[in-house]
C-alpha cells in the first residue's frame, strides 16, 4: 500500500455527468494501455455546479465550480487522480496538487445547434450560460437575444428541441463529438468568429504533488502539443485574474514540437461593445500567454474593462 491505496490500482475522481464519465474512462483506458496490470477505478463526486443547475455559473463563482470537490477527493486521499475538462480549471492549481497530464485535445471550436451563424439576426434567441459567447456574438452586431443555459448536455440540447422560444444553443464541439451527438451540429464556428474558452477541448489530469508513482504513470499519457497550448492559455488567464467575470478567450496552436506556438487571445466588454484581440508567437508557453495578457491590459486599454467590472 502507498498513501492508503493499493499500488496496483489508480482511483480517478470525476463528476458523474455522461461527458465527465466519458473523459474519466478515456483517461483510465489510456493508463491501462501504457501500464499493463494497473487497474483503474472511478470515484464519482458531486460538485457545487452539479447540485445547483439553475444559478448562472458566474454567480456560483465561475471557474472552479465543477472542480473543487473533485480536487478535494484527491487531496483528502479518497482518490489518486482528478480528471477534468481543462476549461473548467481555475488558472492556479490548488496547493498540494499538480497538473500532471494533458493527454488529449479535441475540437476547440464552439458549435451552434438549431441554426447556422448566417441565420442569427434581430430577435433570434440563443441559449448560453457563457458570458464569453454572449459578448463575442453580440460584438458581431447580429441583434441576438440571450437566455440562460445550465444543466447537462442532454438538457441543454433539449432547449432548442423542446423550447419553442429558443432558436439555437451554443456548446463546445468536443463535448458533442465525445457524446456521439455531432450530428446535431448546425455549424462549427471558426475561432475567428468565436474565440474558444481557455483550454477548451482539452482534458486535464491532476494528482498530489507528493504522489511520485502517480506522477510517473501520468507522464506516459501527457501530450506535449496540447500541454504547451493549455499552459500558454492558462498563463494568459492567470494574468487577467482567473476568476474575473469578463468574456475571455484564448487559443494557442502547436504546429510542431520544434516550432513556436501561435496564439490569439481576447478580452471583451460583457455587452460586446468593445473587443480587444491580440496575437503572437513564442517558444515559451508561459511567457507567450503572459505577454499577450500584458499587451491587452497595458497597451490596448484592457485594464479599463477590468476596472469597469470591478474585478
Amino acid at each position: 500500500m502507498t498513501g492508503g491505496r493499493d499500488v496496483g490500482t489508480l482511483r480517478l475522481a470525476t463528476r458523474g455527468s455522461p461527458l465527465a464519465l466519458w473523459q474519466a474512462r478515456t483517461v483510465a483506458a489510456m493508463l491501462e494501455v501504457h501500464h499493463p496490470g494497473v487497474a483503474t477505478e472511478l470515484v464519482v463526486v458531486r460538485t457545487e455546479g452539479d447540485r445547483d443547475r439553475t444559478t448562472p455559473i458566474s454567480r456560483l463563482g465561475g471557474r472552479g465550480v465543477f472542480c473543487k470537490e473533485v480536487q478535494a477527493a484527491v487531496l483528502e486521499g479518497r482518490a489518486d487522480l482528478a480528471v477534468h475538462s481543462a476549461k473548467d480549471l481555475t488558472s492556479e492549481t490548488p496547493e498540494g496538487l499538480t497538473l500532471a497530464a494533458v493527454p488529449v485535445r479535441g475540437d476547440v471550436r464552439d458549435a451552434l445547434v438549431g441554426c447556422r451563424w448566417e441565420d442569427l439576426g434581430p430577435g433570434t434567441v440563443v441559449a448560453t450560460g457563457s458570458i464569453r459567447r454572449r459578448a463575442l456574438i453580440a460584438a458581431h452586431g447580429a441583434g441576438v437575444e440571450f437566455v440562460e443555459l445550465r444543466g447537462n448536455m442532454a438538457s441543454r440540447l433539449a432547449r432548442v428541441v423542446d423550447d419553442a422560444g429558443v432558436d439555437a444553443v451554443v456548446v463546445a464541439s468536443a463535448a458533442l463529438d465525445r457524446l456521439d451527438r455531432a450530428g446535431l451540429i448546425a455549424e462549427r464556428l471558426d475561432p475567428e468568429i468565436l474565440l474558444p474558452q481557455v483550454a477548451q477541448g482539452a482534458l486535464a489530469v491532476e494528482c498530489r504533488v507528493d504522489d511520485r508513482e502517480a506522477r510517473e504513470r501520468l507522464m506516459a499519457i501527457d501530450s506535449p502539443g496540447p500541454r504547451s497550448e493549455v499552459t500558454a492559455e492558462r498563463a494568459f488567464l492567470a494574468v487577467l485574474g482567473g476568476g474575473c467575470d469578463l468574456p475571455v478567450g484564448a487559443l494557442a496552436r502547436a504546429d510542431r514540437e520544434d516550432h513556436p506556438l501561435r496564439m490569439t487571445a481576447v478580452l471583451a466588454a460583457p455587452d460586446g461593445s468593445r473587443v480587444i484581440r491580440a496575437s503572437g508567437r513564442g517558444g515559451d508557453p508561459v511567457e507567450l500567454g503572459r505577454g499577450l495578457a500584458r499587451r491587452i491590459l497595458e497597451e490596448e486599454g484592457g485594464s479599463a474593462l477590468l476596472s469597469d467590472d470591478g474585478s
